[in-house]
């Protein structure tokens, strides 16, 4: 066998287990593990006391002991490609004026999109790519990037190709999200119904045409899509090909998770407010509800229950929600920590929901575990517990960075463990 890189004696967390499993069955770890990689692939798991004639043929070998090794992390919901700022919109909140209000005045997504349609293909790539790389520093690997700052044919076309261009650089491996019906633009306020038109007749089309687009997602909630606009805009990605997701109940339960289960949706997103009925049609769908703790945090909302996810069996996942206005956050890790302290996501839940089931939330059916025949994307942090990622308050910078095969972060060596 041609082995490219081995990492040997770390404690490997495939994330591999069986699907029905309880959590920590699903992690399916391996004490003094071993995974050998060929090209951008995993070509061998196993015990390290196994991999004798591997280590004789490995171009590189790397000692792994006393360190956790766990597949790349994959972020299922980022809004990565944007300009400008809206720490304005943070201090009104933070005196009282609400989401609505803001919006209603000119600034949050709309005062997001005036920044991102000023900025060149250049500029938006650059800014994108230096999140990117935070995130990666902290194990990410893989992340569904949305549009939806252009809300013009052009400019989300435009924030797509960033998103392409992130993985063709090989900065993090994407799956890229067209998310035209995030909000009425300001020129198209007095034209609701020929917007949408142009986002389902004109936007989608050019999307899946041009391979821009692996889904489409629509904002539905009370102050942006109706459920009947949603089911338009998302049925209309499906006749294009495309895979679909929703925000759904972050102020307000519209039946949004209901929709998203009768239309097999990747995922339903925020689910701040969510009835036991919409719950029961996502697990009988499969799909996966992701919680997103920044957004939570800086609205100042009532966390979603994960208890109450867990008893109607929907499989949970996490996110950053990258964004400028409610959750200016790359680090995925104080994600998972704050849905365990929010949320009430068990420890183990919480790596699952960082990997395997993130993977799945996205779309990526070859990330998010240490498998033979996945993506060659691991992340390796100091110490032998993948629970750190729930543990610790964010802050954890991983050892060791392999993407697409590639090592793409690597420390001094350091066995020491902070937490």
């Amino acid at each position: 066998m041609d082995v490219d890189l081995l990492i040997r004696g770390a404690r490997v967390v495939t994330c591999a287990g069986p699907a029905t499993g309880a959590p920590r069955e699903r992690l399916a770890m391996i004490d003094r593990g071993a995974v050998a990689m060929h090209a951008d692939r995993i070509a061998w798991v196993g015990q390290d006391s196994d991999a004798g004639a591997l280590v004789r043929s490995a171009k590189r070998t790397i000692d792994a002991r006393d360190h956790v090794l766990l597949p790349g992390l994959v972020d299922p919901h980022t809004h990565l490609v944007f300009a400008g700022s809206r720490v304005d919109d943070l201090a009104r909140k933070l005196a009282g004026d609400s989401y609505q209000s803001i919006a209603a005045a000119g600034g949050g997504i709309a005062s997001t999109v005036r920044a991102t349609r000023a900025a060149s293909d250049e500029t938006l790539y650059a800014l994108s790519r230096a999140r990117a790389l935070q995130m990666r520093a902290g194990g990410t690997t893989s992340a569904e990037v949305k549009s939806g700052y252009g809300l013009s044919v052009a400019h989300e076309l435009s924030q797509l190709g960033v998103g392409r261009r992130l993985a063709r650089d090989g900065v993090l491996h994407t799956t890229t999200t067209l998310l035209g019906a995030h909000a009425i633009p300001a020129e198209r306020r007095d034209d609701r119904a020929g917007y949408l038109r142009e986002v389902c007749l004109e936007m989608i089309p050019r999307a899946a045409a041009a391979q821009l687009a692996d889904a489409v997602d629509v904002y539905c909630d009370e102050g942006a899509f109706t459920l009947a606009e949603t089911r338009q805009v998302l049925e209309a990605a499906r006749a294009a090909g495309l895979a679909v997701r929703a925000h759904v109940g972050q102020f307000r339960d519209l039946g949004g998770a209901q929709l998203c289960a009768e239309l097999g949706a990747l995922s339903a997103d925020h689910l701040e407010e969510v009835s036991d009925a919409g719950l029961d049609a996502l697990a009988r769908a499969g799909t996966v509800a992701v919680l997103l703790p920044g957004a939570w945090r800086t609205l100042r909302q009532t966390p979603p229950d994960a208890a109450r996810f867990r008893a109607h069996g929907v499989r949970i996942a996490v996110g950053t929600d990258c964004n400028p206005g409610t959750s200016a956050m790359t680090d995925l890790g104080l994600a998972a920590a704050l849905a365990v302290r929010d949320a009430g996501l068990a420890l183990d839940e919480a790596v699952l929901a960082v990997t395997c089931d993130a993977a799945r939330a996205a779309g990526l059916r070859d990330a998010g575990q240490i498998a033979a025949g996945a993506r060659a994307d691991l992340a390796m942090f100091a110490g032998d517990d993948p629970r750190i990622l729930g543990y610790a308050l964010g802050g954890l910078r991983a050892a060791l960075v392999v993407l697409a095969g590639n090592i793409v972060v690597e420390s001094a060596p350091d066995a020491s463990v902070v937490w």
